[in-house]
């Protein structure tokens, strides 16, 4: 009896033992969890690559987007902000662009090259950057600034366009030129 008592300790213990080891062994390591993870997400470089490359092709189209905007919104350095008014096809005015630094710097040098008009209205500029993300149309408690802003762009723009003209303009009939 004592020696049947004996071994059915030592099954249970046996059993107990067993099962410790059997879910000790089913568990992974913690590099049997990364290769795992790999399969089944993806290589974690990879996805980086591929995000980089989104986000460099997102920049690309925004810079080439910058020669369409009416006026380049900045503060000195750091921020620029392109922004779009079609009165006929939009309600508010559009963030073609915007950037910070170097984005900012690429994007005045691409209005220099395109003559956009730049701007230098820092709290405006760092205020529609903060709130408003390209292709969105500008908050309406900015409407009034930007609205001062396009009046103006589209006041110099008109005179330099009349100036223009009349340089282009034949003389008056009666008055030739006279030669000397």
């Amino acid at each position: 009896m004592r020696v049947g008592m004996f071994y059915i300790l030592i099954a249970i213990l046996d059993y107990f033992y067993r099962r410790f080891e059997y879910m000790r062994n089913l568990k992974m390591t913690k590099q049997e969890v990364k290769e795992e993870y790999k399969r089944l997400e993806g290589d974690p470089m990879v996805k980086q690559r591929m995000r980089d490359l989104q986000r460099q092709t997102a920049q690309q189209r925004m810079m080439a987007s910058v020669p369409q905007a009416d006026v380049v919104l900045t503060n000195p350095t750091h921020v620029a902000v392109a922004l779009k008014y079609d009165t006929k096809k939009m309600k508010a005015p559009r963030v073609l662009a915007r950037g910070m630094r170097k984005a900012a710097e690429e994007i005045r040098k691409i209005a220099e090259e395109a003559e956009i008009p730049i701007v230098e209205n820092e709290p405006l500029a760092r205020s529609i950057y903060r709130t408003t993300d390209v292709g969105e149309a500008i908050p309406r408690e900015l409407y009034q600034a930007v609205a001062e802003v396009l009046a103006f762009i589209y006041k110099r723009k008109r005179e330099r366009q009349a100036r223009f003209k009349a340089r282009l303009a034949p003389p008056a009939a009666g008055l030739a030129p006279t030669r000397t």
